[in-house]
């Protein structure tokens, strides 16, 4: 009789004490939360050239750490453009984080690129009847945002763009492709005195870019005097000022320096997740 009741008494105990720490987990959460805005827009994470969900896994989960969100699902895009939701939004979700996988991950054509954006955002859309989204791209998904922006600026089906957050964007060139190092300079508009033929494409952005759309341009740089993040120039990366900053509701720049801004560790750097946290949901 005694053993049972020495049992019982244990599981009892066993049970208060996870209790006590799932309460503890929750309080925690709760309070972490109150620094950041609570709205219902997901924000969609598109990765880099021969890259995938993975480069975006040491960002979505600094923010889920930071109590943004619960909440992060994966979307697979295969090589046709099909889109495949991984997981689901429950209602009165809190910040969703989106992270997209394109199958062909070596795909060139950034027309193609934001036609596949475009449709995971319509794929989400349907679902989750959201009207504003945020936007954060790495180095080829920079390319995928900003040419859905262009390709898309007249369907007013879609979700409004709240924020963009580029990282290590190629807008005007790629170093020992159409670029090199030190040899093309801005004024202080952001304008290039060279542009090569995707930036040219690029300026109809001055044109049509959402007014109501803030946008944080974070680069590279690797203090090594190329002024660049190894793969990008500094200049090519903020050259994007000169291609939105009219228009959009509000653009800033974000210099980071070192081994930890190279092109593929800056989506690994956790001053980068900081930034991001706070220009994407601080109070």
């Amino acid at each position: 009789m005694k053993k049972k009741s020495l049992i019982f008494s244990t599981v009892v105990a066993m049970i208060l004490v996870v209790l006590g720490i799932f309460t503890y987990s929750c309080q925690a959460q709760a309070i972490k939360s109150k620094k950041y805005v609570q709205e219902s827009i997901p924000t969609i994470f598109f990765h880099g050239y021969g890259s995938s969900y993975k480069a975006e896994t040491q960002m979505t989960e600094a923010i889920k750490q930071a109590g943004v969100t619960r909440k992060i699902i994966r979307v697979n895009v295969s090589p046709n453009g099909y889109v495949k939701i991984i997981g689901s939004i429950p209602q009165k979700t809190k910040n969703p984080i989106v992270e997209v996988n394109y199958d062909n991950n070596k795909m060139t054509n950034y027309h193609t690129a934001g036609l596949w954006a475009k449709n995971v955002i319509e794929a989400l859309q349907q679902d989750y009847k959201f009207k504003k989204v945020n936007l954060v791209g790495h180095s080829m998904g920079n390319m995928a945002i900003n040419y859905y922006i262009l390709d898309n600026y007249k369907n007013k089906k879609l979700p409004k763009v709240n924020k963009v957050v580029d990282i290590a964007g190629h807008f005007n060139g790629i170093i020992d492709e159409d670029d090199e190092p030190n040899q093309v300079t801005l004024n202080k508009a952001g304008k290039p005195d060279k542009m090569d033929q995707t930036y040219q494409q690029l300026l109809k952005l001055r044109k049509i870019y959402p007014t109501n759309t803030k946008v944080l341009n974070i680069y590279g740089d690797k203090n090594d005097g190329t002024h660049s993040d190894g793969a990008v120039t500094n200049s090519s990366s903020k050259s994007l000022k000169y291609l939105v900053s009219k228009r959009a509701k509000s653009y800033q720049e974000k210099k980071i320096v070192g081994k930890m801004a190279a092109h593929s560790k800056l989506h690994e750097n956790k001053q980068v997740d900081r930034i991001l946290i706070k220009f994407l949901w601080a109070k």
